[in-house]
């Protein structure tokens, strides 16, 4: 289910200037203080999460991160939509979660809304390198998605995605 906002309003501006300005301090210097600011901003975040430099997100509050989670260098969440993140997921670099698109229709563009999407995925995921997920896709438990891929749909429990668009290879 999508839901339309208005990323335009100056609350929401208001908050993406001062979650990138967070995002930038943990690119310049990924810190511990800097990386307890970041995960500060998360809805939640477990125990033992790792966070690489580069991390890059715009609402942050729509964040769930489970335990035991890595996170590679530059990973862009765009959190318009709730994103969770289960339980030992390995997050490969370059890697981008999309909860938000636009109109595909010319005229509802021009109108400027957006679509906040959820996005899933599971627990003991691993999102390998360069990884595109759309919005309102779930990756199922133990599931794997193979590098450069595009996901643009539900990936079940116990599979292999790969390719553009993702496309199943086997059940793990």
């Amino acid at each position: 289910m999508r839901s339309q906002f208005d990323s335009l309003t100056s609350t929401l501006i208001a908050q993406r200037q001062q979650v990138h300005e967070i995002c930038r301090q943990f690119a310049r210097s990924p810190s511990k203080g800097n990386l307890k600011r970041l995960k500060a901003l998360f809805g939640s975040c477990g125990e033992q999460v790792v966070i690489e430099s580069g991390f890059y997100c715009d609402y942050g509050d729509k964040i769930q991160i489970g335990d035991r989670v890595f996170i590679n260098i530059n990973c862009t969440v765009l959190d318009a939509g709730n994103v969770t993140i289960g339980d030992d997921c390995l997050i490969g670099p370059n890697v981008q979660i999309m909860a938000v698109e636009h109109g595909v229709e010319p005229q509802a563009r021009l109108l400027k809304h957006n679509y906040a999407k959820d996005v899933k995925i599971g627990a003991n995921v691993w999102i390998a390198a360069g990884v595109i997920i759309l919005p309102g896709v779930t990756i199922g438990d133990n599931s794997v998605i193979g590098a450069g891929s595009v996901v643009t749909k539900l990936v079940p429990d116990n599979s292999l995605f790969a390719g553009n668009p993702a496309q199943f290879i086997k059940s793990l």
